[in-house]
C-alpha cells in the first residue's frame, strides 16, 4: 500500500523520490543513505573500521565518520552482497515497514491492548505519511522504528525482564548515533515521560533515567565530534528554517509539491480517530497516559510549523539544539507513533469482531499517499568499471557540487561500483575544508581552469575525471550549455577519453 505504484518497478529502480536520471542514476538522498549502509559492510570485508568512510572528501579531510552505517549497516551487508544496489535498498525499505508496524504492534500489545487494536495501531504507524515520505531517501523514516522499540523495552522491563531495559537503552542511543540528533531530542522526552507514567518501581525509573542519560551522552559526543567539526558548526540560519517550515494546510494536504521535508499530511480520518481515542482514555481516567500521548502528538505538530509558529523564533534563539536543525519537522515520527497509539485505543472499544479489519482498511486508504516513486539506477556502468584496474590516483567527478547539494549523491552510487578516493561527496555535515575546496573547483563545471586549478588537481593527485552529462540536464546549478565547454577544456588540459557508457564518460591524464 505505502509504495504503490512504484513497487512495480522495484526490480530495476530505487523506491525513492523519482527524480529524472537523464541516462544515468537519478539523484536523491536515497543514494547517500544506501552508500552509507553499504559502506559499513564494505569496510568490514576489507578489514577496516565500519564507522569510517575512507573515500569521501579526500585528501582535504581525513576519513569521515560514517554515522548512517549504524545500526542498519550490519543487516544491510548481506542484502548488498546478494543483490544490486537498487534491490538491496528496496528490500531494506520494505523490511523497515514490517519492523515499524511489528514493533509498534508489540508495544501496544505490551500496553494491554487486544491484538486487533494493536495491529491497527501498528499499521497506522508503519504507513504514516510522514514516515513514508522520509523513507524515500532520508534515514529518518527507517530509524523511527526505534521509537516503539524503546517503549517496548521499557514495558517488558516492567514485568521483571531487566535485560529489556538494555534493549531500550540501545534503541535510544542508536538514534543520535545514526546522526538523527534532532529526533533524539523528541525520543528522549517521549521515553522519560513514558517512564514517569508507566514505571511503578523506583529501580525501574532510575534505570530508565540511566538509559536516557546514556543516549544523551551519545548525542553530545556526536555533536562535539561531528557537528562541531562540520560546516554547520555555528548552527543553521533562521532563514533556512523558514524555508522548510510547514503550514497548517500541509497537515491536511496530500500534495507533496512543496517538498517532502514539508510534507506532514496526517490523513483525514486518522486524526479524528486519534481524538476519539484520547477522549476514551480520559473517560477511563487514564489521565497521565492520555496527557503523554496527547502532548507527544501535539508538540511535534506545532514545532513542525517552524517560523510559522510565533514562539519558535524564541525557542531557536534560547535553546541551542534548535539552531542546528534546518528542518523543524524532524520530530514528526514521535507524533506519528502517538497518533497511531491513540487510534488503537479508539479501536479497542469497538465490540464488533470485524471492526479492526474494517477500520484498518479505512485507515490504510486514508493514509495512502503517492510520494514513493521509481528512481532510475545504473547498476553496471562500464566507464566506472574501467576504474577497477586503473592506476592509483584520485577521481574528480564533474560537475562539482557543494557538499550539501543532493546532486552529489549520484557520485556515491557510482562509488559503490568503483570505490576510490575523491575530493567530492555529499553530506550536510561535510568538513569546512571540503566545502572550501568544492567552491574552488566549481568553475571547472563551465571549463574555467584559471586561478591555478590545474596545479590544484595535480596537488590533489587527480588522475581520472568522470564526466556526467546527465547532471547538466535540467539542473538549475549547472547550465546545459556548459557541458561541451567543460568537456573540451578537459581535453585541452591533458585528459583523454578512457571509457564511456551512457551519460558517463571517464577521462584519464594523458601522461598516465
Amino acid at each position: 500500500m505505502a509504495t504503490w505504484p512504484a513497487i512495480r518497478h522495484a526490480d530495476r529502480a530505487f523506491l525513492a523520490e523519482g527524480a529524472p536520471g537523464y541516462g544515468e542514476v537519478a539523484p536523491g538522498d536515497h543514494l547517500q543513505t544506501a552508500y552509507r549502509l553499504w559502506l559499513a559492510g564494505h569496510q568490514l570485508e576489507n578489514g577496516r573500521a565500519p564507522w569510517r568512510d575512507p573515500y569521501t572528501f579526500r585528501p582535504e579531510a581525513g576519513p569521515q565518520i560514517n554515522l548512517q552505517g549504524w545500526p542498519f549497516g550490519l543487516p544491510y551487508w548481506p542484502l548488498a552482497a546478494a543483490f544490486d544496489a537498487a534491490r538491496a535498498w528496496n528490500i531494506f525499505i520494505l523490511l523497515t515497514y514490517v519492523a515499524a508496524g511489528g514493533l509498534a504492534c508489540a508495544w501496544l500489545r505490551a500496553l494491554g491492548l487486544p491484538r486487533g487494536a494493536a495491529l491497527v495501531g501498528g499499521a497506522a504507524f508503519a504507513v504514516a505519511p510522514y514516515r513514508v515520505a522520509q523513507s524515500t531517501g532520508h534515514l529518518l523514516g527507517p530509524i523511527s522504528v526505534l521509537l516503539p522499540a524503546a517503549l517496548l523495552g521499557l514495558e517488558r522491563a516492567r514485568s521483571g525482564r531487566w535485560g529489556w531495559l538494555v534493549v531500550a537503552a540501545a534503541a535510544l542511543a542508536s538514534i543520535p548515533l545514526s546522526g538523527q540528533v534532532h529526533l533524539a531530542l523528541g525520543a528522549l522526552a517521549l521515553f522519560l515521560g513514558y517512564a514517569a507514567v508507566r514505571a511503578r518501581e523506583r529501580t525501574l525509573l532510575a534505570g530508565a533515567a540511566v538509559a536516557a542519560a546514556a543516549a544523551a551522552a551519545v548525542g553530545l559526543v556526536v555533536e562535539r565530534m561531528v557537528i562541531q567539526e562540520s560546516v554547520v558548526a555555528g548552527g543553521r540560519s533562521l532563514g533556512a528554517v523558514r524555508f522548510y517550515s510547514a503550514s497548517w494546510l500541509d497537515f491536511v494536504s496530500r500534495d507533496a509539491d512543496r517538498g517532502l521535508e514539508r510534507f506532514v499530511f496526517l490523513g483525514w480520518i486518522t486524526p479524528v480517530a486519534a481524538v476519539v481515542g484520547l477522549g476514551l482514555l480520559l473517560r477511563a481516567r487514564r489521565f497521565w497516559l492520555a496527557g503523554l500521548l496527547g502532548l507527544a502528538a501535539l508538540l511535534p505538530i506545532l514545532l513542525s510549523l517552524g517560523t510559522n509558529l510565533p514562539l519558535y523564533e524564541s525557542l531557536w534563539r534560547s535553546f541551542s539544539p534548535f539552531r542546528y536543525a534546518r528542518v523543524p519537522e524532524r520530530l514528526m515520527p514521535v507524533a506519528c507513533l502517538a497518533l497511531a497509539a491513540l487510534v488503537a485505543f479508539a479501536v479497542e472499544k469497538l465490540r464488533w469482531r470485524l471492526a479492526p479489519l474494517v477500520v484498518g482498511a479505512l485507515l490504510l486508504a486514508d493514509l495512502h499517499v503517492d510520494v514513493v516513486k521509481a528512481s532510475a539506477d545504473d547498476p553496471a556502468n562500464a566507464a566506472y568499471a574501467s576504474l577497477r584496474g586503473a592506476l592509483p590516483g584520485r577521481l574528480l567527478e564533474l560537475p562539482v557540487f557543494l557538499p550539501d547539494r543532493h546532486y552529489g549523491s549520484v557520485y556515491h552510487r557510482y562509488a559503490m561500483q568503483a570505490p576510490r578516493e575523491r575530493p567530492g561527496g555529499y553530506s550536510t555535515l561535510a568538513p569546512p575544508a571540503a566545502d572550501a575546496l568544492a567552491r574552488r573547483l566549481r568553475p571547472l563545471n563551465c571549463g574555467d581552469w584559471g586561478s591555478g586549478r590545474e596545479a590544484l588537481l595535480r596537488r590533489l593527485e587527480v588522475r581520472h575525471v568522470a564526466f556526467h552529462q546527465g547532471l547538466y540536464a535540467g539542473n538549475p546549478l549547472v547550465p546545459r550549455r556548459c557541458a561541451n565547454v567543460a568537456r573540451r577544456a578537459l581535453v585541452r588540459h591533458g585528459f583523454r577519453l578512457l571509457a564511456r557508457d551512457g551519460a558517463v564518460t571517464l577521462y584519464v591524464r594523458s601522461d598516465v
